[in-house]
């Protein structure tokens, strides 16, 4: 992994206090969790990206499809960026 870079980001006190009570955050602190989320959410968007190419792919089979492919998808390591 490479080296941590200072940024400076603002979240509304709601927010801030919500991560704050996260147990997560408690434990590792608030940058850790804040970088989780964040590496959380990416592996998301790519995941909805691969499930529209595979929807574009395959047409009006995309979600018999990606029923077929699920196990497989699930079950794979995805890298920690």
């Amino acid at each position: 992994m490479a080296p941590a870079r200072a940024v400076q980001i603002s979240i509304d006190e709601e927010l801030l206090a919500r991560i704050d009570e996260d147990p997560e955050a408690r434990l590792h602190g608030r940058s850790a969790f804040v970088r989780s989320a964040l590496r959380r959410y990416l592996q998301a968007k790519e995941r909805a990206r691969i499930d529209d190419a595979l929807r574009a792919a395959y047409g009006g089979r995309a979600d018999e499809a990606l029923a077929d492919i699920e196990p497989l998808i699930e079950s794979q390591a995805w890298p920690e960026e």
